[in-house]
């Protein structure tokens, strides 16, 4: 029966997730571990925010469910598959450690090569978020005030559901509102790309911000694989080097391209300053084949 299922899966070169949020009640967890079961890729790349201690340290609510996603990771392991953890701002006491285990190796950011040869920065990005260096009590608070959102938005949905059959995403109409401000306030795709360059890199493949998406900024392919708390999102590179944005709910999923990916051209605000990175200090980067 079990080796039946593992046929099911379809083979990748790599998984790319971040922000699944273990600890807070409205990650999607559930979807996340059947996302896990429906591949089968050599590299698993966890790109920050896998877990919320920010929620944990306040409510302890361990679930067993997280277990069964660690469980999985660790069976995956088992088969071969190499896992890598570039931690985030809701992770980071894991930055305190070198806490590189068996099954998965744990850096602050990785170098990588996808198999057409086109080198990727893979990182969280906070460190490259304004606000949330300068002021991440900010970061905090608005991360509560995120969690209302979403409950709000469950209760609106529900309720619209009932009289309408139909459902409306209060918290994305609000939250695109939010990102695109802290977007333009942070620069904060256009430092990711500057740091990405610096580095020989083609392309950066990020997350933080839970905004999927893929753009060219100023040479530089970058890709935000978005998060498991609204849009249940990750990046998959094929064989051949395409990447591609998956998106779990999708009811049809897309054929692997036979394309790479189009990036489509994104473009500053004309009074944002194009700096090169300042106060950053450059950590250690590995290469990862």
């Amino acid at each position: 029966m079990q080796a039946d299922h593992a046929r099911t899966r379809r083979h990748v070169r790599s998984l790319f997730v971040s922000d699944i949020h273990l600890g807070c009640r409205h990650a999607h967890v559930d979807e996340f571990l059947k996302f896990l079961d429906h591949y089968h890729p050599e590299r698993i790349f966890i790109v920050g925010d896998f877990i919320d201690w920010w929620k944990l340290r306040k409510s302890h609510a361990w679930q067993q469910v997280f277990n069964d996603v660690l469980a999985r990771l660790y069976e995956l392991s088992e088969q071969g598959v190499r896992i890598y953890y570039t931690p985030g701002n809701h992770d980071a006491f894991l930055r305190l450690f070198a806490w590189n285990f068996s099954f998965v190796k744990v850096q602050d950011e990785f170098v990588i090569k996808l198999v057409d040869g086109r080198k990727f920065l893979v990182t969280h990005g906070d460190k490259f978020d304004r606000v949330e260096c300068a002021a991440r009590w900010v970061s905090v608070v608005a991360s509560y005030g995120y969690d209302a959102l979403l409950s709000a938005n469950r209760l609106l949905s529900c309720l619209r559901r009932q009289s309408t059959g139909d459902t409306y995403s209060f918290s994305n109409s609000v939250k695109r509102t939010v990102k695109q401000f802290v977007r333009y306030i942070s620069d904060f795709e256009h430092r990711l790309a500057d740091h990405a360059r610096s580095l020989g890199c083609d392309g950066v493949i990020c997350g933080h911000i839970h905004t999927p998406t893929s753009a060219e900024i100023f040479g530089i392919d970058y890709c935000n694989t978005g998060d498991w708390v609204e849009n249940c999102t990750a990046f998959v590179e094929y064989d051949t080097g395409v990447l591609e944005l998956i998106r779990y709910f999708d009811e049809e999923r897309p054929a692997e391209p036979s394309e790479p990916v189009e990036f489509t051209e994104f473009h500053l605000p004309s009074d944002v300053e194009l700096s090169a990175l300042v106060d950053w200090e450059e950590p250690e980067t590995a290469g990862v084949r």
